[in-house]
């Protein structure tokens, strides 16, 4: 009986029970939560789910799964890592964000923004957020690499948030890359209103002409004009816009549809599932449950509230100069969640006029976020990364 119970008493003493702590059951719940968003309202699946059981497999206690590996006096590796320390290896070092601009460039249409490329514009327009988090960050006693990684939570870009952050402030990757994602997911909660506060109903009901045919040659030469002149401009660029761009060419030439498949499907698919394993990952209650990371979720749901102000202000300026021609609606998608703010556009637009579509004109704005989003970042490598 003493073995039994010895046996019985050491599987009791090595559970997870033994070693669960109030952090651990609070961002449980927090997983909980994400998974019922996620499942049960539909708020971006495909990102939220995996975020949400990364974080509750690194709120298991004593599994090892994040933990690093035992190395002796010499540095010799004695014990492996867990598996999702070694997973973390993409975010850590960037890979997995280039790997999924590529995606997006293979899945993305820029055709509404050349038809239309005033549109241009609003994208640059609604990264007003990115540069009050960054004051309002340093204010609250950030450094200023910090600041900038925090910053970027308002273009609504995941992979750069990420990207930046692992460059400049990976002692934040966690809570930076986990509110990024939650604001993507959660758009068609936050900009509706937003989008109504800036705009008026006769606003929002203004109809668009149709947009203007667009050549294959242009859609061919488009990302390798603007992969040169941006590189050439800011080769801090390079990595996320080059590749972005490289994605679109094999989507747009029309010889690669194999390649241009894989990119949009296979390999964009494995690498969000890696990448969001990986962030729900930072998670863990030790880490994640600080005052700072409360401050970082706050300063980035009000940069992406003002980057969708931004470009709606804009979108009035623009309103006016074309005489009443171009609806300021079109400005909140300038924030590179790509197509979420689009298709929010969208609905407010329906519920306001509901025979207009005014999806393909919102597209313009949210597909130049994505590159106004990249251009900000590669500013704030060159400014910072020194």
């Amino acid at each position: 009986m003493s073995v039994v119970s010895e046996a019985f008493a050491r599987i009791v003493g090595e559970s997870g029970f033994a070693g669960l702590t109030g952090g651990n059951i609070v961002m449980l719940l927090v997983a909980f939560v994400l998974l019922y968003l996620a499942i049960g309202r539909g708020f971006e699946p495909l990102l939220l789910i995996p975020i949400a059981f990364g974080c509750l497999l690194a709120n298991l206690p004593l599994s090892g799964i994040t933990s690093g590996p035992v190395l002796d006096a010499l540095g010799n590796e004695t014990q492996a890592g867990g598996f999702l320390y070694y997973m973390s290896f993409g975010t850590v070092k960037e890979i997995y964000p280039v790997i999924i601009f590529m995606g997006i460039g293979a899945m993305t249409d820029f055709t509404p923004l050349l038809a239309n490329p005033i549109t241009f514009l609003l994208g640059a327009a609604a990264q007003l957020g990115v540069f009050i988090a960054l004051f309002g960050a340093m204010m609250l006693g950030f450094s200023v690499q910090e600041a900038a990684s925090i910053a970027i939570i308002g273009g609504a870009d995941g992979p750069t948030s990420i990207y930046l952050c692992s460059k400049l402030a990976p002692q934040i990757l966690g809570a930076v890359a986990v509110a990024s994602y939650s604001y993507m997911s959660l758009v068609p909660l936050i900009q509706p209103p937003i989008i109504k506060l800036c705009t008026s109903k006769a606003d929002r009901a203004i109809t668009m002409d149709k947009l203007r045919p667009v050549s294959k040659l242009e859609r061919i030469l488009f990302p390798i004009v603007v992969t040169v002149v941006t590189g050439l401009i800011l080769p801090m660029s390079v990595p996320l816009i080059g590749v972005l761009m490289f994605g679109n060419l094999l989507r747009e030439c029309g010889c690669a549809d194999r390649l241009s498949d894989t990119a949009q499907n296979a390999i964009m698919n494995t690498t969000t599932i890696f990448l969001s394993l990986t962030v729900g990952a930072t998670m863990e209650a030790d880490k994640f449950l600080t005052l700072g990371t409360i401050k970082i979720i706050v300063l980035g749901l009000i940069a992406f509230m003002a980057s969708t102000a931004g470009g709606c202000w804009f979108g009035q300026i623009l309103k006016g100069l074309s005489g009443g021609k171009i609806n300021p609606m079109i400005g909140a998608a300038g924030v590179s969640a790509v197509p979420m703010a689009a298709r929010v556009v969208q609905v407010v637009c329906q519920k306001e006029n509901p025979g207009h579509f005014l999806l393909m004109h919102a597209m313009g704005p949210n597909v130049a976020g994505v590159i106004g989003t990249a251009v900000a970042a590669a500013v704030m490598l060159t400014l910072l990364s020194h």
